[in-house]
């Protein structure tokens, strides 16, 4: 079992990494190296899901073809040379007994994007999680199932030497204003 000094190390390490990554906003125009996005895969693999029904369908896109199809349905790949079209299978997902018509889809896709934005992060790639697009557009464009919902796009790549995070980056309510 590990100390409570390792634990905390274990801890700063984890929220020194949280407090590194920023939704980039501009990238170098280098691709990014395919052992890398499989890194990236694999964190999005061992992501906890809802029953460990593990939903999550993604489609890594780096083609000049697939990339100018997501720039059909967002203003938000801001050049990145890769993006991940991140989708749950509606058929597969876990669905609560309480609610009818709700299922843990977003919230997997949710935990899994977090995965992959740290992995990407301590791969030195910068990210940025988008969520302004049209699902219905990307999945015409894509000729999705309709088993698969679209939730989430993530352009990764090298952020520009002059990318910087968001103004209100470094601004967050306290914890004694988020417990309750």
């Amino acid at each position: 079992m590990p100390t409570t000094e390792t634990t905390v190390a274990q801890d700063l390490s984890f929220l020194n990494l949280a407090r590194k990554r920023y939704s980039c906003r501009k990238y170098q125009d280098k691709a990014v190296e395919q052992d890398k996005l499989d890194l990236i895969l694999e964190a999005a693999r061992v992501a906890p899901t809802a029953c460990n029904n593990q939903p999550q369908r993604i489609r890594m896109i780096t083609s000049s073809e697939e990339l100018a199809k997501i720039d059909a349905v967002t203003p938000c790949r801001f050049g990145a040379p890769a993006v991940a079209l991140v989708c749950y299978d509606n058929t597969v997902c876990w669905s609560s007994p309480f609610e009818p018509n709700h299922n843990s889809g977003d919230v997997d896709v949710s935990i899994i994007v977090s995965h992959m934005i740290f992995e990407a992060t301590e791969l030195g790639l910068g990210t940025c999680w988008v969520m302004y697009f049209d699902p219905k557009k990307a999945a015409e464009e894509f000729n999705l199932p309709a088993n698969l919902t679209p939730v989430a796009l993530l352009p990764m790549g090298y952020a520009a030497s002059d990318a910087t995070p968001a103004a209100m980056h470094d601004k967050s309510i306290t914890i004694a204003q988020m417990t309750f």
